[in-house]
């Protein structure tokens, strides 16, 4: 059997997505900002796109500039909040340690350039708590960033509540709703957001392109310097069949959002139920306020790439939460952030399920997941230490 179980890394282009990328690369080629028919037929279809998107997250056709993906839009919010808060002497940006680092290394560079920043924690069950959010803004205070929902263990913040606590108190309201988009419901306006961003990717569009959502009357400073296009706020020749796959991915998945949302969380909950059997595990992350296809698992006493190769030679495609990086092998930062230590954090597992998951195929990752725990650690000398007493259980 073959599973893919890493949607959150990426998802397969949907059927609609592709056709619409192949009409407007067979027909619709020309140069949106041309004057000739072609040209303007082109614009014409940029606007439609544009228009579609908006209106999945409520917002207006002119506020949605299109990126090369969540990277930049991420780092084109950031900055730009950044350098008008500077403009009026406020320079303290609040985000939390568990954002994606599209996020996270922005806010490194503007650090470096004298900005002050804050990152709040998120406690065991990978929640932002809003009283925190509350505390820590200061007169100072130019930006708070708070991802939608994490894209390693799946937590769904608070997000409106946080608009609406930003909104009183006159602080520009970022989130990076890249695992969001397409998967929950969002509307900018209800839930008082001033930028938002996203990658098509995750909604079963194209790689290489996303959007950056701004509020109208929000400054936005400009990344890449050349030509007029995206209102002069994104120098360069649109992608336009590219934002049309886009936009068609996105009208799709948005529309069966509740469908696929029903199937999905008796799946994903009773993943959890079965992968919790196994001794010494522990979900990380909240157990309700999550995504509704994603699981994430800590094993006591294993490696997660291990894991991941032999369950990639009984056909299933997952994810860990470790990287290995220059030869060293690093957790995750976002387990470290919700307490895990690093052993713990080493033995992580994510499984992402699609909107054609089966109980069939469940069952069968539960069963592997198992036995390759097992087999696991069946020869290793951390598990040997800890079920012989040299070395105490954490989980």
């Amino acid at each position: 059997m073959k599973i893919y179980a890493d949607n959150a890394a990426t998802t397969k282009m949907s059927p609609a997505a592709i056709r619409a990328m192949m009409s407007c690369l067979e027909e619709t080629y020309g140069n949106p900002s041309s004057l000739y028919a072609l040209g303007q037929e082109a614009k014409e279809t940029l606007e439609k796109a544009r228009a579609a998107i908006a209106a999945v997250i409520n917002a207006e056709p002119q506020e949605i500039i299109i990126t090369s993906g969540g990277s930049e839009a991420d780092n084109q919010a950031l900055r730009s909040a950044a350098l008008a808060g500077k403009k009026k002497g406020k320079t303290h940006l609040i985000s939390t340690a568990f954002e994606h680092h599209a996020v996270l290394h922005t806010l490194k560079k503007l650090e470096d350039e004298g900005f002050a920043v804050t990152l709040l924690p998120v406690h065991e069950n990978g929640l932002v708590r809003l009283e925190e959010v509350a505390a820590a803004i200061r007169e100072d205070t130019c930006l708070v960033s708070v991802m939608t929902a994490n894209n390693e263990i799946g937590t769904v913040q608070p997000i409106g509540e946080i608009g609406a606590l930003c909104r009183e108190k006159g602080v520009t309201f970022h989130t990076d709703a890249v695992q969001a988009v397409g998967h929950l419901p969002l509307d900018v306006k209800a839930q008082q957001i001033d930028m938002l961003s996203a990658s098509a990717h995750k909604f079963h569009g194209p790689k290489g392109v996303g959007f950056l959502y701004v509020r109208k009357g929000v400054p936005l400073t400009n990344l890449i310097e050349g030509g007029a296009q995206e209102r002069g706020k994104r120098a360069g020749t649109e992608n336009v069949a590219a934002a049309v796959s886009m936009a068609a991915a996105l009208k799709e998945t948005a529309g069966s959002m509740a469908e696929t949302e029903a199937r999905l969380r008796p799946l994903r909950d009773r993943l959890i139920a079965g992968l919790g059997e196994i001794p010494h595990s522990a979900l990380n992350g909240d157990a309700v306020h999550r995504l509704p296809g994603n699981v994430n698992f800590c094993f006591e006493g294993i490696e997660g790439e291990s894991l991941l190769l032999l369950l990639d030679d009984r056909g299933i495609c997952a994810s860990s939460g470790s990287a290995c990086t220059s030869g060293s092998l690093d957790p995750s930062h976002v387990l470290l952030a919700i307490g895990r230590v690093h052993d713990v954090a080493h033995g992580s597992l994510r499984l992402t399920l699609g909107e054609d998951a089966t109980e069939e195929q469940v069952d069968y990752i539960i069963q592997n997941v198992k036995e390759v725990v097992e087999y696991l650690r069946s020869f290793s000398p951390i598990w040997r230490d800890l079920t012989s007493g040299k070395a105490a259980f954490i989980l």
